[in-house]
């Protein structure tokens, strides 16, 4: 028996038909373009007399259509509409309407389909019961008439085919199969009955309609951002969202469910175990794909995913995000990005990220396991959770970096943000590991020379230091930190930890005071000394002398040492209720030959005195010079522009495998150039032209990647696209004889 007659038989014994879980490619022949009725089935009237009524053209009145459902950018030949909203089609006949004539309009969607399963809707305008899908007629004109269609607000989301139906006197005859009627249904955050209704139209324009954006990297005291391109109504990528779903075997009747297609996509989007579209790497050797850092938006990974059929590579959490988002953005649901500054990731499930140390104060490497990252993005999406209290309705954490399985897949959420500030962590999905990437506490445990752990330091407000997106409408990070905690110590985030230990999550209670000694923030750039000033507060009545360690490396953004290159030991006194600041210098001949691809100094300072210990912990990321991006040009729909990207090597080593890209939704897509190396203080200048494909506010963005320096930018540059209008105006004149 073939693979393919095994698979068209597993559902044999447990279904009557195979379960529907494919929308791109599905056996359009099953559906008869003349169907007979029953045999004891009698016509619902005498035929008409005269000639029999048959379908001319059907139009999708696209030009009506698109503006009306905010889906004018999808660069698609087919209609687009959003559910819950009413749009036209224009049917012409052979013939005026007359009474008697009856007919309908059926949309279908994958195979075997069924009204009872919601993939095959019969819309009706008279008497005669439909589906859950209404229809009105607006218009008659002649032969040719003017339909109003409404979905539900919760219908499939999805691609259908489209026919017009005719009831003679002994069946049902059908349009024959015409592709270009197929259309597109999304999610519709205008509708205040479906499930993603946004009630803010700036809101429904950013987390929608905007197809790029920023995401935030860095620390929480340097916050840095990459420019990223969503992508979402470009070429191929809408096709490539629907290709997705099939991909998930999610049955194409629970597809209108925003719940379930948001947390089974969330699994799609990584190929930890599903053969999904990106695969992780946190390493630093990229020779079998790309480098995290050197993507730019989300089209070109969505693209190669659905042209080869296999994974792309590589990605870090701000590429699943990014990819993640343009796929719920394309499918009409409200989302953005999130960046959660000094992000933990615990090993064991509870309230604590466990660092351990030496008895001389250096970092113990081997024994520790959880990890602090120095951020960590994850999307929200707006769903009303009609599955829980009202309150818990709004934002929901989904994230596509796989680090923990949930329900036996490498995904997460979507969780809500109201739940988890409140401490609700019994409600789904996933509350209980948000809530410990955003709350856990860092306990520092000494490690004596028999294994025993002893607790020297507690830091509660680390973790989660700052959490942020895009503000709405500007180029800005927003702070959302309070829309997940409650300010640190208040009565209400006390109730919030306590019940948080009620749902099962342990939390280190050790009466420890929290550290004396901080290391203020600071921005270097790459190649420069590194000056850390370290302050030791001593609030005691006799001074004090400290003995302290100074460990330096090289990190991963994830808080995993890449190379560890110097310790350090010094002392300082400190007088009695005073402040004592101690300058350290870290020069670039230390760190340089560490570095590889990384830009993220990681310094950890303990301190001894008599019988109290001290930590602080200070990430530094390096900062790297900027591309120069110009546009010349008439900023204008369809007529040619052109973009130059030039930069300069300002440091005394060349810069080698060098790759050039530049990207912008509506304007160009993604192009490269690459350089095998560019020499101290040697330039390039690289122009390209394009023409722009829709008008409005457009972005573009520049990138440059290397082997042994990481990711260089530009500014994003904004340009201004009018639509350039023709209008024709035609003269009757008449001459003398």
């Amino acid at each position: 028996m073939t693979s393919s007659a095994k698979e068209s038989n597993t559902h044999r014994g447990r279904y009557s038909e195979p379960v529907p879980t494919s929308n791109l490619t599905n056996d359009e022949a099953d559906f008869p373009e003349f169907e007979f009725f029953d045999e004891k089935a009698t016509p619902r009237s005498n035929a008409p007399s005269g000639d029999a009524l048959s379908v001319v053209k059907v139009d999708m009145c696209q030009s009506i259509n698109k503006p009306n459902h905010y889906t004018v950018a999808y660069d698609i030949t087919n209609l687009v509409v959003r559910r819950g909203k009413q749009f036209v089609i224009r049917i012409t006949f052979n013939r005026p309407i007359v009474r008697g004539d009856d007919f309908q309009v059926e949309f279908l969607i994958g195979s075997h389909p069924s009204p009872s399963k919601g993939t095959l809707l019969a819309v009706t305008f008279g008497d005669r019961k439909g589906s859950s899908w209404s229809g009105t007629i607006l218009e008659e004109q002649g032969e040719s008439m003017i339909f109003g269609i409404t979905p539900t607000a919760n219908a499939i989301v999805g691609k259908f085919r489209c026919y017009v139906a005719v009831i003679t006197g002994n069946g049902i005859q059908r349009t024959k199969r015409d592709a270009r009627t197929d259309l597109y249904l999304l999610c519709n955050a205008w509708c205040p009955e479906d499930a993603v209704f946004l009630n803010d139209e700036a809101e429904r324009k950013e987390y929608i309609l905007n197809d790029n954006g920023m995401i935030f990297q860095g620390a929480y005291n340097a916050v840095s951002y990459r420019n990223w391109m969503y992508g979402q109504f470009e070429k191929g990528i809408l096709d490539a969202c629907i290709y997705i779903l099939d991909c998930c075997r999610i049955p194409i009747s629970t597809r209108g469910n925003v719940i379930q297609v948001v947390r089974m996509v969330s699994s799609m989007v990584n190929a930890q175990d599903d053969n999904g579209v990106l695969v992780g790497n946190w390493g630093s050797d990229f020779s079998m794909g790309k480098s995290p850092s050197s993507w730019t938006g989300s089209v070109q990974i969505l693209l190669q995913y659905v042209n080869t059929g296999v994974p792309v590579a590589y990605a870090q959490c701000w590429v699943f995000a990014g990819v993640f988002n343009t796929l719920l953005r394309c499918l009409g649901i409200p989302a953005r990005v999130i960046t959660n500054f000094n992000s933990a990731h615990d090993s064991t499930g509870n309230l604590k990220t466990d660092l351990i140390f030496k008895m001389d104060g250096s970092p113990d490497r081997r024994h520790t396991m959880d990890s602090i990252w120095n951020y960590h993005c994850w999307n929200e999406v707006f769903i009303n959770r009609h599955d829980l209290p009202p309150h818990c309705s709004g934002w929901q954490v989904v994230d596509a970096t796989p680090q923990e399985t949930s329900d036996g897949y490498y995904r997460c959420g979507p969780s809500s943000v109201n739940a988890i500030k409140d401490g609700l962590l019994c409600h789904p999905f996933d509350c209980g590991f948000v809530f410990a990437e955003v709350n856990s506490d860092i306990v520092c445990y000494k490690r004596n020379r028999y294994g025993t752990l002893n607790v020297f330091w507690v830091h509660k407000s680390y973790v989660g230091m700052l959490i942020c997106t895009k503000a709405v409408g500007r180029y800005e990070f927003l702070d959302i930190t309070h829309n997940y905690k409650y300010r640190q110590g208040s009565p209400e985030d006390n109730r919030t930890m306590e019940r948080a230990e009620e749902y099962g999550c342990e939390r280190d209670h050790s009466e420890l005071d929290e550290s004396e000694m901080s290391v203020p923030s600071l921005q270097v750039q790459m190649c420069q000394d590194v000056i850390l000033a370290v302050d030791f507060q001593n609030q005691g009545d006799l001074p004090k002398t400290v003995q302290a360690h100074l460990s330096e490396s090289v990190i991963f953004y994830t808080g995993v040492i890449a190379n560890h290159f110097k310790d350090y030991d010094f002392t300082v006194t400190v007088p009695a209720h005073q402040m004592e600041r101690v300058m350290l210098k870290v020069t670039a001949e230390e760190y340089l030959p560490h570095l590889g691809n990384q830009l993220s100094l990681h310094f950890v300072v303990t301190g001894q005195a008599d019988e109290q210990s001290l930590t602080a912990i200070k990430v530094v990321d390096l900062q790297t010079p900027e591309l120069t991006m110009e546009v010349s040009g008439q900023p204008q729909v369809q007529q040619e522009m052109f973009v130059t990207v030039s930069f300069t090597n300002p440091y005394s080593f060349p810069l080698r495998d060098v790759v050039v890209a530049i990207e912008g939704p509506g304007l160009m897509s993604y192009k490269t150039r690459s350089y095998s190396v560019i020499e101290p203080q040697a330039s390039y200048s690289w122009k390209e032209s394009f023409i722009p494909r829709l008008e409005g506010q457009r972005r573009l963005v520049a990138f440059m990647v290397c082997s042994n320096l990481g990711q260089v930018t530009s500014p994003t540059f904004s340009v201004h696209i009018t639509l350039l209008i023709f209008f024709m105006c035609i003269f009757w004149f008449s001459c003398p004889v």
